[in-house]
């Protein structure tokens, strides 16, 4: 079972691989399989949620959507309005950048480029909803965005032999979390412990599970502008209750060395968002959480989530090295 889809409709995203990767494995001291969520038809795992949020909209003939996500979002809803035939405009902060952008428009979709991060695009989304009668698509605070990610669970329920022991993603406003959680409810693994990474200076959700209260950061300052939201959605203090979820957050320099490393070790470019769980991989922090107690030892297989890269390339990971002094 790979998709719960609205009204007997074919969903829009696909059955992603799950493979081995050695070299990480090494690093961990344990088998690590990939969730290669980078393969989608729109790049990254947000065509899972946002495909079957937009399937609902059409099932339900509301108005025209507008969109308000950061760029992964903004590419799963254009490509899902694309293939549903829909108008779509997506709003989306400066911090996105030209390549996002410039894939939106190909796609079909108008694009309104609105505030610094993700919260000023958020904004703009909401104003537009209410003065034109469009419907607004939430990048990752619905619970229908959250039950279209639940598939990437029962996918690995599938795809292996056995319960991993621990299954390592990124968060960014919480969707894909809230969607892993739904989906180890779902297929029986509630004591599977998630792994929950960020960047340094995006990591609003670490200091929500600190505060025991939703916090808003002041501002984005991590270089992983795919994380950037402010402030994460309450399900994801909610996950935190309901299953174990252990915060990790690593550095920007971190995060793009792991990205880097990534793309020699298994030819795959991703985005810096997903250099943070790589990161926590590469780093010896997984074993230092053996160590801890906080992880069984021996541990069992290892899921990382590979969530996608669509908005990156060569030229702008040397950027980034460049900006953050690693050259």
């Amino acid at each position: 079972m790979a998709a719960q889809p609205v009204r007997g409709q074919k969903p829009f995203h696909v059955v992603t691989p799950v493979l081995e990767s050695l070299p990480l494995s090494k690093a961990v001291g344990t088998k690590v399989f990939m969730k290669l969520e980078n393969v989608q038809p729109s790049g990254s795992f947000k065509i899972r949620g946002i495909g079957h949020l937009c399937q609902d909209v059409r099932g339900r003939a509301l108005p025209d959507p507008s969109l308000c996500p950061g760029g992964n979002a903004g590419l799963a809803a254009a490509y899902t309005a694309r293939e549903l035939g829909l108008p779509i405009t997506v709003v989306v902060p400066s911090s996105s950048g030209p390549t996002p952008v410039r894939k939106l428009e190909e796609l079909g979709a108008t694009v309104e480029v609105y505030g610094k991060v993700w919260d000023d695009a958020n904004r703009r989304a909401q104003e537009l909803a209410r003065t034109e009668g469009w419907v607004n698509i939430p990048p990752f605070d619905h619970p229908l965005v959250w039950e279209g990610h639940a598939s990437l669970v029962r996918e690995l329920k599938d795809s292996l032999e056995a319960k991993p022991g621990a299954i390592v993603v990124a968060v960014g406003g919480g969707g894909l979390l809230a969607g892993v959680v739904a989906g180890l409810h779902q297929v029986g693994w509630r004591d599977v412990p998630i792994i929950a990474a960020e960047t340094q200076g995006a990591h609003s959700f670490h200091e929500a599970l600190k505060a025991g209260r939703l916090v808003t950061l002041p501002d984005i300052t991590s270089v992983a502008t795919c994380l950037g939201a402010k402030t994460v959605t309450a399900r994801a203090l909610e996950c935190a209750r309901e299953c174990q979820v252990i915060s990790q957050v690593v550095e920007d320099t971190e995060a793009v060395r792991a990205v880097e490393r990534f793309l020699d070790d298994e030819r795959m470019l991703v985005e810096s968002a997903c250099g943070a769980p790589l990161a926590v991989l590469y780093s010896g922090r997984l074993q230092r959480l053996q160590r801890e107690g906080k992880l069984r030892t021996p541990l069992d297989s290892v899921v990382l989530v590979v969530c996608g890269g669509s908005n990156t390339h060569t030229a702008q990971l040397r950027a980034l090295k460049s900006q953050l002094g690693m050259e």
